[in-house]
Parts: C-alpha cells; sequence; structure tokens
C-alpha cells in the first residue's frame, strides 16, 4: 500500500528551527484513578465498577470484565519486549483491551519496577504505523489532542486539517481542559502556536472557537435558531459575497444543539441545507472548520464515519487521519461512527480498515474498533 509521508507522532519530534517549544516532555499527563481498588500483591484480578462498563456502551473499546492488576500487565510487557524482536500479539492484547485509567496505571506501575519509561521503550520496540498508533493510544485522552495539535503546529510538516479537526470537533469543556494540558506540556498557549500557523478567517474561527465560552446543554429556542438562520442567509446566499464574520460569530456563540436547531430552520426556510450553503460560500481550511463545527452539532459519528472513509478512499490510505480517528473516538462513540459508516457506505468499517492497512497495525487498529455488533 503506497501511502504519503507525514509527520510521526510516535517518533521522537523535531520542531522546525527557531521553534524551541516543540519538545519531548512527559507524555503521560496523570489521570484520576481512585474510583478503580485493584492491589499489586495478593490476587491479580479485579472487577470494573457498574459505572464505568455502562459508560462503554458507545465505546468500542473491549475491556475485559476481570483484569489482570496493572503490576501483572507491566510485567507481561517487559517480557514481551525482552530477546529477539518484540512480542506485538502480547502487547496488542494487553494495551488494546486497557481504557485510559488502567494504561496509565500500567505505565506507573512499569516505571517503578524498571525504573524506565513505558512510552518510550514502546518508541524504540516498535516501528511504522503500529508505532504511531500504540503510542497515540497509550496517551490519556487530553494529552492525546494536546499531541496531536502540537505535532500538527509545530511538526515538520504542518497539519492544518488535523489541527481543525481536532478543535472544532471537541466541545468547550474539552477544549478548556486541552488548552490546559497544551500549555503544561509544551510551555506555550495553544492560541499562540494557532495565531502563528493560521490566518485570516480560518484564524479568527479556531481562536474564536478556543476562547469563546459556549452552553453544552440540550435546550433551544426556536426562534432564535430562526433569527440565526436568517441572519447566515443574509450572510451568504442572498448577497454578492459573504460576511464571514456572521459565519464565525454563529458557529463559534452557539451551542450544538443551538446549531442543529439553526441548520433545520434554514433547511424549512430556504429549502437548502446550511452544510451546502456553507460549500457554496466559503473554501479551504476556513470552509472546513465551519463544516466540521456544523457535522458534529448534527451529529459527530456521521461525521466521523466520513472522515474515516475520505481516509481510505482512492489510492492509497491517509494513515495520520485513520489513525487519529480511530484512536480519539474507540473509547467515546465508536459504535456510533460504526453504525453510522456501514449505512452510509454499505460495508463495515472493519472490513474497510483490514481491506487498507495490514500486520501488526492491522491487527491493533482491528483490537480498537472491535467486531461489528
Amino acid at each position: 500500500m503506497r501511502t504519503a509521508a507525514s509527520p510521526s507522532i510516535g517518533d521522537p519530534p523535531t520542531g522546525k528551527p527557531g521553534f524551541s517549544r516543540f519538545k519531548t516532555l512527559n507524555p503521560i499527563v496523570p489521570v484520576r484513578t481512585q474510583h478503580l481498588h485493584c492491589t499489586t500483591s495478593g490476587s491479580h484480578r479485579h472487577r470494573q465498577p457498574t459505572h464505568v462498563r455502562l459508560l462503554r456502551s458507545m465505546a468500542s473499546l473491549s475491556v475485559p470484565p476481570v483484569l489482570t492488576s496493572p503490576r501483572h500487565d507491566a510485567i507481561a510487557l517487559h517480557r514481551a519486549f525482552k530477546g529477539f524482536g518484540c512480542d506485538s500479539t502480547t502487547v496488542i492484547n494487553i494495551l488494546a483491551h486497557r481504557d485510559a485509567t488502567q494504561r496509565a496505571l500500567i505505565m506507573q506501575e512499569y516505571r517503578a519496577i524498571y525504573h524506565q519509561d513505558l512510552y518510550h521503550r514502546l518508541s524504540t520496540e516498535l516501528s511504522g504505523n503500529h508505532k504511531k498508533a500504540m503510542l497515540l493510544w497509550v496517551l490519556d485522552p487530553v494529552g492525546r489532542d494536546a499531541a496531536i495539535l502540537n505535532q500538527s503546529l509545530n511538526g515538520d510538516i504542518t497539519d492544518l486539517r488535523a489541527a481543525t479537526e481536532v478543535i472544532c470537533s471537541r466541545t468547550p469543556s474539552q477544549l478548556h481542559i486541552m488548552r490546559q494540558a497544551y500549555r503544561a506540556r509544551f510551555g506555550c498557549y495553544l492560541e499562540h502556536d494557532v495565531a502563528e500557523r493560521t490566518y485570516g478567517d480560518h484564524q479568527k474561527l479556531l481562536l474564536a472557537y478556543l476562547g469563546v465560552p459556549r452552553y453544552e446543554g440540550p435546550e433551544v429556542d426556536p426562534a432564535a435558531a430562526a433569527r440565526d438562520a436568517r441572519d447566515l442567509y443574509r450572510a451568504g446566499e442572498k448577497r454578492l459575497g459573504t460576511d464571514e464574520r456572521a459565519f464565525i460569530r454563529v458557529f463559534t456563540e452557539r451551542s450544538w444543539a443551538h446549531l442543529a436547531a439553526v441548520a433545520g430552520a434554514y433547511r424549512h426556510l430556504y429549502a437548502r441545507s446550511l452544510d451546502k450553503a456553507v460549500k457554496s460560500e466559503t473554501s479551504g481550511t476556513f470552509e472546513l472548520g465551519l463544516l466540521t463545527i456544523l457535522r458534529c452539532a448534527e451529529s459527530p459519528a456521521r461525521h466521523f464515519a466520513k472522515v474515516l472513509h475520505k481516509a481510505m478512499k482512492g489510492l492509497g490510505t491517509s494513515d495520520t487521519a485513520l489513525i487519529r480517528v480511530v484512536v480519539t473516538r474507540a473509547e467515546v462513540d465508536m459504535q456510533y461512527i460504526k453504525a453510522e459508516y456501514h449505512k452510509k457506505y454499505k460495508r463495515s468499517l472493519a472490513d474497510a480498515i483490514h481491506s487498507e492497512t495490514s500486520g501488526n497495525y492491522r491487527t491493533f487498529l482491528l483490537s480498537l474498533v472491535g467486531r461489528d455488533r
């Protein structure tokens, strides 16, 4: 399979001359682990709390109901690294079936026992796309988003598509925590790096989306949604040229529930989708940002199904996009994404991934995606 060269989050970051902000720091941001009652002595097994199992109903991550202890997993991983080559099957069987909290505990145990960083040990033992995917996976979700953004903005190749996707598909509370993690890990503000790498309306959109607090609840005022729909029509399709400021204002200041209602009102009033209006009135990364916000407001699962299909469509595969979506959504809503993918493209996501990947890389991604239900 031929793929274009792309920057690797797993590889040691080098950055560009003059950008010393992009440096290797501790890749693991500690997560809260108080709800897990595991032990490193006596019994090596514990049962998952009921509320944790219920929260995974939308995720595709398959975690055994009875787990070995993090200490036992750390020892098993170390054994997999010993000798000639790496026992990748064992590595996948363990790490692809542990949630973020469990992975953090394993990494803590590995450091305590062997005085080594498991992240960097994986970096030396694995290779290729399997390495890129695994190194992204072992980070906690917030640290992972921060790492993707830093690599996208400060790596050897600037990837504005990836940065736009991550920023515009996250909730206000997620963005708030992400900005804090970015500052802590990389020593600068995310907004500063966005301003350095973007320009024009795209820059204004991202900075506003990062900085403007938005309501996250389900309540919507239909009259206000209709007013916004009319404002967008007057700012776009009704006039010659486009008032981009109106689009930025509505898309960055309104909740997802409200924006979905605006899209419904727009279709009702003008017999045309707001999605198509955005496509006809904007272009480039600005259009991408608006469409990502709008589509996530209407259905995040449908949006990411589309991103995955585009990543695997045609000759070659965009492994960077494929890895990013599978790894970041496996613990969130991958079951919904799989359903939307099958509904729209008449093929299971697992089958598509199987045909576009190979080896340990394929095995790992399919372990995260899981079987179709």
